[in-house]
């Protein structure tokens, strides 16, 4: 009898001390889920009571000159996009904008976990985007350019034909390029992690040519004389998108006091001023507030 009492509370005493250990990895895991998301989806309602009370919006760029970058010389965020951004927070109340350098094709995913506020990287409002999250009113447009050595034989889209292409990575001009090598228009396509290494690989010759951000081109190719490059032209785009900013779906309040803003520069002529600034061409402007809704974004 006296065994078996003793079986029973040894027997007992493991169920117990099982009990504790999962006890102890419930907390910690209820723990990490409670790290994990502490900055994800405000749902609240007053992300931007709580920007304003921070003083400071955090946006994700991949650091992309001249949309949203960091300036080497003056270390600012400067560019296209913060300079739109940076107004409407200024109008706002909020009195800094802080740029978080994040790569192209994670962008979405770091705003979903709360890592930046806002997404602004001359970004395209697409359908599939439009379900990972919000986006603003257009703020405006743009097209693909193809960049090409200057003494290069490719004088039009039909001599890029047994030619090796390049893309960056998670961007629109990278479908462009796949459905081309699709469609036997191009031999090729090589994927690169940058605008400079693609920019490189066109200049040193790793390819023959690349499709890329037609602003960038031009903003890259006349800040950097030492490329030894051209847009290709006469050259008919094909991926004109539009440009806004993304926002997680939980902040609408955020969206709408952004919209508001964007909607009040385009009116008094500042959004006008802030494309011309950067050399956007008018075509690339959108000044019309019926022009600028982003429902029904096909």
């Amino acid at each position: 009898m006296k065994i078996y009492h003793k079986k029973v509370i040894a027997l007992g005493l493991s169920i117990l001390a099982a009990l504790f250990i999962f006890a102890g990895c419930g907390s910690n895991n209820t723990e990490k889920s409670t790290d994990s998301s502490s900055a994800q989806n405000t749902a609240d309602g007053n992300t931007l009571d709580k920007i304003r009370k921070s003083g400071v919006l955090v946006v994700g760029s991949s650091n992309d000159a001249p949309f949203a970058y960091i300036d080497a010389k003056t270390n600012e965020f400067s560019g296209v996009d913060s300079d739109i951004i940076k107004e409407i927070a200024r109008r706002l109340g909020v009195k800094k904008v802080e740029m978080k350098q994040i790569p192209f094709e994670n962008l979405l995913i770091s705003l979903d976990n709360g890592s930046v506020d806002m997404v602004t990287d001359a970004m395209y409002i697409k359908p599939e985007r439009l379900q990972k999250a919000l986006f603003t009113n257009i703020w405006y447009t743009e097209a693909e350019a193809v960049v090409v050595k200057k003494e290069s034989d490719i004088k039009s889209k039909s001599d890029l034909k047994d030619k090796v292409i390049g893309g960056q990575k998670g961007m629109t001009f990278l479908e462009l390029a796949d459905k081309w090598k699709n469609d036997g228009i191009v031999k090729d396509v090589k994927v690169f992690n940058s605008q400079s290494e693609l920019m490189m690989a066109v200049n040193t010759g790793k390819i023959d040519a690349c499709v890329t951000d037609g602003i960038v081109a031009a903003y890259t190719l006349k800040q950097n004389s030492s490329l030894d490059l051209r847009i290709l032209s006469p050259y008919e785009p094909e991926a004109s998108g539009k440009i806004g900013a993304a926002v997680r779906f939980a902040d609408k309040d955020l969206l709408d006091a952004v919209n508001t803003e964007l909607e009040k520069m385009r009116n008094d002529g500042t959004l006008k001023k802030i494309l011309e600034k950067y050399g956007l061409p008018e075509s690339y402007m959108v000044l019309s507030t019926d022009a600028a809704v982003t429902k029904n974004i096909k």
